[in-house]
Order: C-alpha cells, then structure tokens, then sequence
C-alpha cells in the first residue's frame, strides 16, 4: 500500500472537500470567478474534489465527472438558504464516513460547522479570508477621509464593526482554522496584527481568473449605437453589485465634476442590486440622467464588449477577497483602470503607471485623475500596453494551483496527528484509509 507521503514535496492524491454557498456554474460568463477554475484545477491534478453548495441554474442536484463531483443541496424541496450550513455539515459527515477528506477548504463562512469538529474527524480545515467580516472593514476604511473628524469616526466605527464581527463569529472560524488563504499581503498582515493569527498560518494566493482574454476587442459600433452614445464620446465603465451606496455614490459625485469640463463623457454602470433604486435616485439628484446608462447585469462576452467600448474603466470596491475578475479584463483589454488602494488590485497597480489608485471616498483625486485623462494630459495608451502586459505576466492558472496545493501540503504535514498516522500506519490517500471517529450528530 502507497504511503500517503511520498517526500516532504511530493503527495498522492488528496480528496478536498469544497465548501461554499455560492460556487459559479461553468459558462455563466458574468459569474465566473477564481472557484471554478481552482476546482477544476485540482480536479485535473488528480486530486478528487468534491463541491458542496447551494444551487445552479439548471435545478440539478449533483454532478459527477472524474475527480469532480458537486451536491446543491438546495435543489431539494423545502429547505431555504439559511440552512446551508446545516445540510452542508449532515452531508459532509455522510461523504467523509464513506471516504475520509484530507482538506475541507471553506470559501465563505458556510463550513463554520464542519470546521468545530475537524480534530475529532482528523481533517484539515482551511478558510478563505472572506469567511471573517474582514471586508467590511476594508469597506469602512475605504470611506475615509483625510479630515480629523473623519478620521476619528472611522476608527470609532473601525473598532465597533471589528469588535462585533469578531466577537458574534471571526473568533470562532479561526479558532477552528488550521490555515487561512487571503489574496494580498495586506490581508495577511491584517490577519496576524488584529486577530492575533500566525503569520505561518496564512497562505498568499493571488487568485485571478480561469482564462483572461488576450485578443483584443474591437469596440462595437453595433452596441454604441444601441447605447445611443455620441460619436465622440468619452466613455468610463464600472461595475458594481449595488450593496454599497457611497461606493457608487462617489465615483457618480466624481463624474459630475467631470461632465463639466468634459460634456461627452459618459458613465456606464453595469450589474444589479438591492440598493439599485436609490443609487439611480442620486444620480438624478446630481443631474445625471441623460450622462449615465445603467445596463443592468451582463454575461460574460456582453462585459467583455462593454469593457472594448471603454476609455476609462473604474472599481472602487474594497470588499472582495480576491481580485475583481472584470478589472482585470479592462487591464487584459489595454483600458486604463482605477481602483481602491484598499483591494487586492492594489498589488498589482503601480500608481500612475499600469493604472491608478484611489481612496473610494477621495472624490476630488478621483476627479482630477479622470479629468487629465480625457484630456489627454497622460497618456492612455501607454497606461493600457502596461497594464496588459502585467496581468499577462502574472495570472496563471498553474501557478495558483501550485500555490494552493503547496498550502495544503505544508498544513498537512505540521499536524501532529497526520504525522503520526503517515509514520505508523502507512497511511494511504485511497477509499480504504482510515475511517474517522463515530461521528457527531448533526446539530438541529
């Protein structure tokens, strides 16, 4: 029988469990994240995976192909969302007594429970940093500004939000946590100074895109015309999931200053949300209505379109753990971007050279760096040839896989008990391992 451990580099395959409310379905463009790519990238390393989830748009219940299989556990009939973390935790129990996991990986805080008993079930428990509420403290500290009484009422809100989101269900995931996955170096250096949790602990992965287009698009005169731009319109697009007002809010403030000196600007808002009616309120409120389209959410080759049309596009969101997907799309399309100096874009954009950095609530830097670029005082094109070969140098697939692996692999082998098994028992990643304790019964 193999040993489960070949070297300190080298492993035979492991069998990952995935756990996430939303995972995005293959081929549904605008919802394509890094999730799928990195399940299908272990997958296709031999490693079996196993997804649990919520649902996908063809109402099926599970699917199964070789190495990959996902249950949605909410294609049945009567359970509702909030029950997730229940199902997710009855049905891990049932996979794992059949065929023990090595790894669960919670992308989300939905594997909170399964992560409570991974030392009584003997598996690795890992997280992705947006399972804390540490994106609602980038989100406050987006909204800063250089004022004393701003400054003073973010901290103030800085330590309420931290001080409840720790308390009612940080503490909790990663006490349960044997590693945590953040995207940035900022994430980790968070993670170590206010949660106190091991530098050693915390695993950089720069998650990026399953495939980013590399043949540019011409802009389409078809989808101009439907949009009703004028012909020598300037046009700046962003997409948003309309949960945060002031986000918006202040990149519309920011365009009503440049409409000014520049009238055939145009703003284009993509995607959809629960704070839609009152953001397109505010932009009437500012006299924008016949400057700004809102096109509702879009597919994946309609944003990659939108994006083609683009002079200027523009994310000043703070509240994602890995990188925003249609940002790095404009890049990948030679646009111009601007982002939040406090999201994972951040490690990638030199300021002034491959794009530009902002503070979300900085109207007035937001304004001038918009306005000098429609007017050509710097220059697009050399901006957009920088920031395409930038995300062409560095995302790759096989690399963030690497990356994960090599995580799993270093956590695995500072566990005690897996050393143990590996030494004495000849512990093999096969469906006769080892069979975990009697299980806990599922909490009701």
């Amino acid at each position: 029988m193999a040993s489960f451990f070949r070297s300190k580099n080298e492993f035979e395959k492991l069998n990952i469990c995935l756990i996430t409310k939303k995972f995005p379905y293959p081929g549904r463009g605008g919802e394509e994240n890094y999730l799928w790519p990195m399940a299908r990238g272990l997958a296709d390393r031999g490693h079996d995976v196993t997804v649990l989830t919520w649902q996908n748009p063809r109402g099926r219940t599970e699917i199964i192909t070789q190495h990959f299989r996902a249950f949605f556990l909410g294609e049945k009939k009567g359970v509702n969302n909030r029950q997730f973390p229940t199902l997710a935790y009855r049905k891990f129990l049932e996979l794992h007594e059949a065929r023990p996991f090595q790894v669960v990986h919670s992308l989300d805080e939905s594997g909170e429970l399964i992560g409570r008993d991974h030392k009584k079930l003997k598996f690795i428990m890992t997280y992705d940093v947006s399972a804390t509420q540490m994106a609602q403290l980038f989100s406050i500290l987006g909204m800063a500004q250089e004022t004393l009484g701003s400054l003073l009422s973010t901290g103030i809100a800085l330590c309420y939000k931290f001080l409840t989101t720790y308390f009612s269900s940080d503490r909790r995931i990663l006490k349960s946590a044997d590693g945590m996955f953040v995207a940035t170096p900022q994430q980790k250096i968070m993670l170590e100074r206010y949660y106190m949790y091991p530098d050693m602990k915390t695993f950089v992965v720069p998650y990026g895109m399953d495939h980013i287009e590399t043949e540019i698009r011409t802009p389409s005169a078809e989808l101009r015309a439907k949009l009703a731009l004028p012909e020598h319109a300037q046009i700046i697009v962003t997409q948003t999931d309309m949960t945060e007002f002031e986000e918006v809010a202040n990149l519309m403030r920011a365009f009503q200053k440049v409409v000014i000196k520049k009238p055939n600007a145009r703003l284009i808002i993509m995607g959809n949300g629960p704070l839609k009616n009152d953001i397109e309120f505010e932009c009437l409120n500012l006299v924008l209505g016949n400057k700004t389209i809102f096109v509702g959410t879009l597919g994946g080759d309609e944003v990659i379109d939108m994006v083609a049309l683009s002079d200027i596009y523009i994310n000043l969101s703070s509240r994602t753990s890995g990188f925003e997907p249609t940002m790095l799309e404009a890049m990948a399309q030679k646009k111009t971007v601007i982002g939040s100096e406090l999201s994972p874009i951040a490690t990638i954009i030199e300021d002034g050279q491959n794009g530009f950095l902002v503070r979300p609530a900085d109207i007035d830097t937001l304004t001038e760096i918009v306005t000098r670029l429609l007017n050509n005082e710097l220059s697009l094109t050399d901006i957009g040839e920088r920031a395409h070969q930038k995300v062409m140098d560095l995302f790759n697939i096989d690399k963030m896989i690497d990356l994960i692996v090599g995580a799993y692999q270093t956590l695995i082998e500072n566990r005690p008990f897996w050393r143990g098994l590996a030494k004495g028992r000849g512990l093999a990643a096969t469906q006769s391992g080892f069979l975990p304790p009697a299980a806990t019964p599922p909490p009701q």
